[in-house]
């Protein structure tokens, strides 16, 4: 699911029918040889371990941060068949109480992170232990980020030349002419072939369910009877499976901005929904702005905020900023800024300028980073593959565009673009799977915790509500009317003690508990820079 959406009137067009599942779906459930399969790899990563040390010098990483790799099978029914190495990062925990210096803290284990996407790369999340949100758990805890399958060195995988990854300036109309869709049409199904093309047969093993066991063969190799996780975004729906598949293998989860993990909802209508959404977080923004008018002049109402936006993209239809910053940038542009807040000055003040004759500021913020090209492309092939691999999509173009038609009257601003990016999967040559159905029943999981702002765009609310309905035991943590996605480790000292709490003492709430909301952004010049580990995977979506 796309990691960028509110409830609005749109809701009730979400329930479509879908198409009819291809004729070579796999089986819903795991079958034996890939449980089995599971735990003949997990027992050699436990005999083997991970040879930690220096990491490779491209990933930019300190010295303070050790890396090593796992093996894992790329096709777990067949473990003794190909492998592929995963790797993985670490720093020890530092036994460091924060708030006292002459106390040692007794080290917990390894705690193990997902930035989310599909297609995002925890490799740098241990540097998170020197913000002072994270020196609590970074004391107790071994800090551990990996490159799921497919991402980056862990048997990377690409659909196309990186150099044509970069398409701008390009446009973004918000009720596309039949024109063109085929165009769109044409590309997505190119797309789809380059990545059979490119992958061959293991294009397949790309799933969340591979996701899920390649998580248990990290834990062996790290030396960990039950894993202590944490996942973000998508993460938390790939976490979820585990939670199904492997419960006693679990010590402590937090979901954090949770995927709605109901089957019927993988991946098609979560799509929908989160189209849907993002038109209420898109109002959100315009609502700020429009409160902050003596700062950035771009109107005093969010209509006339839309106006001003509007009016740019018109403009950058005409004579593109820079040469490469057409609507489909700008467009891109405020769309990360509906992930997280702390972008909403920094988004305000270009579009501000940009109506005010300069466009650097714009240009700077929106235009392609072609240095980042190979990167950006192998996240969108990994995402790609997964969400097309876990599940049914609906393979008549029929049926996306009468669904997106129906949803861009009432939500215009992300619609189209979330149907572009998920076209190729209408087209898609491997099989299909049906998604589990992620579900514990009492006692069979150790109580884990889920985390949700009440107005996150790109993880709507409904999606934390159903996962604690199908964790038992499950606790609920909501920060009130936020919208930020991901909140631990951000500005909430609530939702950050709940968390700490939980991982450090196993200390939980009550089933449900709220939070305040994190305070607004303060408007005028910001640093487009974020201090939560999810800030890569926003970058690559």
């Amino acid at each position: 699911m796309r990691a960028p959406a509110l409830y609005s009137a749109a809701g009730s067009l979400l329930l479509t029918t879908l198409a009819a599942a291809p004729a070579d779906s796999a089986p819903a459930v795991p079958g034996a040889a890939e449980v089995r399969g599971t735990a003949v790899a997990a027992a050699r990563a436990r005999a083997a371990g991970i040879d930690f040390g220096a990491c490779p010098k491209g990933e930019d990483l300190p010295g303070s941060v050790q890396c090593g790799t796992v093996s894992v099978p790329l096709d777990y029914a067949r473990p003794d068949g190909k492998r592929i190495e995963l790797t993985v990062s670490r720093t020890r925990a530092t036994h460091k109480d924060p708030h006292n210096s002459k106390r040692r803290v007794s080290r917990q284990g390894a705690l193990v992170y997902n930035p989310g996407g599909p297609g995002a790369s925890g490799l740098y999340f241990p540097l998170i232990g020197a913000l002072p949100e994270w020196k609590r758990l970074a004391a107790a805890y071994d800090l551990v980020g990996y490159a799921p399958r497919g991402v980056g060195r862990s048997a990377p995988l690409s659909c196309e030349d990186p150099k044509r990854f970069y398409k701008a300036p390009s446009p973004a109309p918000t009720h596309p002419s039949e024109s063109y869709k085929r165009e769109r049409i044409a590309q997505a199904k190119a797309y789809a072939r380059g990545c059979a093309q490119r992958a061959g047969g293991a294009l397949r093993h790309y799933t969340s369910l591979n996701n899920a066991r390649d998580l248990d063969v990290l834990r062996a190799a790290l030396g960990e009877e039950r894993l202590t996780f944490m996942g973000a975004s998508y993460g938390t729906y790939f976490g979820a499976l585990y939670a199904t598949l492997f419960p006693s293998h679990v010590r402590r989860m937090v979901f954090d901005s949770a995927v709605n993990p109901d089957p019927d909802q993988i991946w098609y209508r979560n799509n929908l929904g989160q189209s849907a959404a993002f038109e209420g977080r898109w109002a959100d923004l315009r609502e700020w702005i429009a409160q902050h008018d003596d700062v950035y002049g771009l109107g005093d109402t969010a209509q006339e905020v839309l106006r001003s936006y509007e009016k740019a993209a018109a403009r950058l239809a005409v004579e593109p900023a820079g040469g490469k910053v057409g609507p489909g940038q700008l467009q891109g542009a405020f769309l990360t800024a509906g992930y997280y807040d702390d972008y909403w000055p920094h988004r305000a003040q270009a579009l501000s300028a940009y109506l005010k004759g300069d466009p650097k500021p714009l240009i700077q913020q929106a235009g392609p980073h072609p240095e980042a090209a190979a990167e950006a492309e192998n996240a969108h092939a990994v995402y790609t593959a997964v969400e097309c691999n876990d599940a049914p999509w609906p393979t008549e173009w029929r049926v996306w565009d009468r669904d997106n038609t129906r949803l861009a009257r009432v939500a215009p601003f992300e619609t189209w673009d979330n149907v572009w990016m998920n076209l190729p999967c209408a087209y898609w040559p491997a099989p299909r799977q049906q998604p589990l159905d992620v579900r514990t029943g009492p006692g069979e999981l150790p109580p884990t915790m889920i985390l949700a702002g009440e107005r996150d765009a790109a993880t709507p609310y409904d999606g934390a509500l159903e996962l604690h309905r199908r964790l038992s035991g499950s606790v609920l943590v909501t920060e009130r009317d936020s919208g930020t996605h991901g909140i631990v480790g951000g500005p909430n000292p609530c939702v950050n003690g709940h968390v700490d709490a939980y991982l450090l003492e196993g200390r939980l709430p009550v089933r449900r508990a709220a939070c305040a909301p994190r305070p607004e952004p303060r408007p005028g010049p910001a640093a487009d820079s974020r201090k939560t580990p999810t800030a890569r995977a926003a970058a690559a979506r």
